[in-house]
C-alpha cells in the first residue's frame, strides 16, 4: 500500500450499514467467547448469584458506551480508541499505546477463544487429552485462524457471517431448552441457587462480586469495535445512539438469562469445574435429546467468531502501525498476490502461541480464566481513558453541531469503576497483570527498535500521526 492520499484526493468508504446490519455487528461482536466459556469461572467466584457480575459488568459496559457515543458521533471516524486519545492529549507515544493495548486485547481475546475451542472439540468427541491436548489443539486452531487471515479479509467477513449466526443460535438455544426445562421440572432443577451466594476463602463479599465482575467483564467488550464501522454506517450521529444501546440491551439481557438458566440447572460445583459449561446446561435441560451430543460442536463455531474477528483486527492494527512508522517496518509488509498483511498475521499468531503455551505450563488458574481476565483488563484501562477523553474533547468547539452528548457524571462514574477494575483491589489476580505487563513491555520494546530504525532512515516524527490510517487494509 503506498502512503495515503490526502483528505482532498481521498475517496470516502461507502455507507453501506443501516440499523439493521449495525444492530446484527454490535450484537454478534458482543455475543461470544465470555458467556460461552466464562459462565462456570464467574460462578466459581460467588455461586449462584452468577447474574449478578454478568448484570453489573453490563452496566459498566452501558456507561462506557455512552462515552463511545459522544465521541463517535462528534468524530465519526473509524480507529476507535486510538483517535481519541490522539485528538483529547496529542501525545504521539500514549496514542501508540492505546493502539497497543487493544491490538494485545484482540490478541488474548482469540486465545481465549482457541481454549474454549478445544475444550468443546474434546468434549464433542469423547477425548480426554487433558491439559496438554487442549493447549495442542488451541494452538493447531490459531494456526487455522492465521491461514483463514493470510487468505484475505473477503474470505473472512463471509465466513464471519455464517459464524454470527450460530453463535446467536447457540444461544437461543440454552434460553430455549432452559426455560422450556423450567416448565417441566425435574431433579436437575433447583431455583434456590439463583439467590444462592457462596465466596470461597477469606474475601469479603464485595471483592469476591467485583473480582467475578472484572472476569465477567470479558463477556461484554466487542461494542467498542463498532465505532470502527462509522465512516461506513449511514447518518451515524442519528444512527449509533439507538442501535448500540439496543445491541448492548440485548446482549446484557441474554446473558442475564443465560446465566440464571445455567445456575438454576447444573450445580455451582460442577458449573465450576467445567471446560464446557453451556453443554451441561443444555444437557441437563433436554437429557433425553440430541442436543447435548451437538452443542459442542455449535459452541466451537460460535467461538471461533470472536477469534477470527480479534485476529483479524489485531494484524490490521500492527500491518497500520507498522505503516505509522511506530513499529518495524517489516510488520507493515504485504504479500504479493494475496494482499494481506502476512509478516502482521504471523506475529499476532506467534504472539497467540506464546499466551497458550504460558498459560497452559504455567498458570495455576483456568487458561480461560488467566486470558479473559487479561482481555477485561486491557480493554478496562482504554475504557478508563476513553471517559477521560470524552470530558477532555469538551473543549474541542469546532465539533459542537448535532452530535450526542452524554450527562457529565456518566464518565466520571464509568472512569472511577473502569480503574477501580483495573487495580488490584478488585481481586483480580496476579497472573493476568505479569500477561499484561508481558505484552506493554514487548511493544515499548518494538517502539524502541523502530525509533532507532527511523533515525537511520531519516524520520523524524516518532509517533502516531494520523489514527484513521490504523483501520486501513491492505486487502
Amino acid at each position: 500500500m503506498t502512503k495515503p492520499d490526502t483528505a482532498e484526493q481521498q475517496p470516502e468508504l461507502k455507507r453501506v450499514m443501516g440499523p439493521g446490519l449495525l444492530l446484527l455487528f454490535v450484537v454478534g461482536d458482543i455475543l461470544g467467547t465470555g458467556v460461552y466459556a466464562l459462565t462456570g469461572q464467574v460462578a466459581g467466584e460467588v455461586g449462584g448469584a452468577a447474574w449478578l457480575p454478568f448484570l453489573i459488568a453490563f452496566l459498566i459496559a452501558t456507561i462506557t458506551a455512552f462515552s463511545y457515543l459522544e465521541l463517535v458521533t462528534k468524530y465519526p471516524q473509524a480507529a476507535g480508541a486510538a483517535l481519541y486519545a490522539h485528538k483529547a492529549f496529542g501525545i504521539h507515544f500514549f496514542t501508540f499505546l492505546v493502539a497497543f493495548v487493544v491490538m494485545c486485547s484482540g490478541i488474548t481475546s482469540a486465545s481465549t477463544a482457541s481454549q474454549a475451542f478445544a475444550s468443546n472439540l474434546i468434549k464433542g468427541f469423547g477425548l480426554d487429552w487433558g491439559k496438554i491436548g487442549i493447549a495442542a489443539i488451541a494452538l493447531l486452531f490459531m494456526a487455522g485462524l492465521a491461514a483463514v487471515n493470510f487468505r484475505g479479509v473477503s474470505e473472512s467477513v463471509k465466513l464471519n457471517v455464517g459464524l454470527t449466526i450460530i453463535e446467536i443460535t447457540g444461544l437461543l438455544l440454552v434460553i430455549v431448552v432452559g426455560l422450556w426445562a423450567f416448565t417441566q421440572g425435574g431433579d436437575n432443577l433447583d431455583f434456590s441457587r439463583v439467590i444462592l451466594f457462596e465466596n470461597e476463602g477469606e474475601r469479603s463479599t464485595f471483592v469476591a462480586v467485583t473480582a467475578a465482575t472484572s472476569l465477567a467483564f470479558f463477556a461484554m467488550v466487542g461494542f467498542e469495535d463498532s465505532v470502527n464501522m462509522a465512516e461506513e454506517t449511514k447518518d451515524p450521529v442519528r444512527i449509533f445512539p439507538k442501535v448500540l444501546l439496543s445491541g448492548l440491551t440485548i446482549a446484557g439481557i441474554v446473558y442475564v438469562l443465560v446465566s440464571i438458566i445455567a445456575v438454576a440447572l447444573v450445580p455451582i460445583g460442577d458449573l465450576t469445574a467445567s471446560k464446557t459449561p453451556l453443554v451441561d446446561v443444555v444437557e441437563a435441560a433436554a437429557p433425553g435429546l440430541p442436543i447435548g451430543t451437538l452443542f459442542p460442536f455449535i459452541t466451537m463455531f460460535a467461538v471461533s467468531n470472536t477469534a477470527l474477528i480479534n485476529m483479524l483486527m489485531a494484524s490490521r492494527l500492527i500491518y497500520g502501525m507498522a505503516r505509522q512508522h511506530v513499529l518495524p517496518p517489516v510488520l507493515g509488509s504485504v504479500h504479493k498476490t494475496r494482499r494481506t498483511p502476512w509478516v502482521a498475521i504471523l506475529f499476532t499468531t506467534a504472539v497467540a502461541f506464546g499466551l497458550i503455551f504460558y498459560v497452559s505450563a504455567f498458570a495455576s488458574d483456568s487458561a480461560i480464566s488467566v486470558l479473559g481476565g487479561t482481555t477485561s483488563l486491557l480493554l478496562l484501562a482504554v475504557f478508563a481513558m476513553v471517559n477521560i477523553a470524552v470530558l477532555v474533547l469538551r473543549r474541542d468547539v469546532k465539533n459542537t453541531g448535532g452530535h450526542f452528548k452524554t450527562p457529565t457524571v456518566l464518565p466520571v462514574i464509568g472512569c472511577i469503576a473502569s480503574l477501580y477494575l483495573v487495580t488490584p483491589l478488585s481481586g483480580r489476580p496476579g497472573t493476568q497483570y505479569l500477561l499484561a505487563g508481558i505484552l506493554l513491555v514487548t511493544g515499548i520494546v518494538l517502539f524502541g527498535i523502530t525509533v532507532l530504525i527511523n533515525k537511520q532512515l531519516g524520520i523524524k516524527t516518532i509517533g502516531i500521526t494520523d489514527p484513521t490510517h490504523l483501520a486501513e487494509t491492505p486487502d
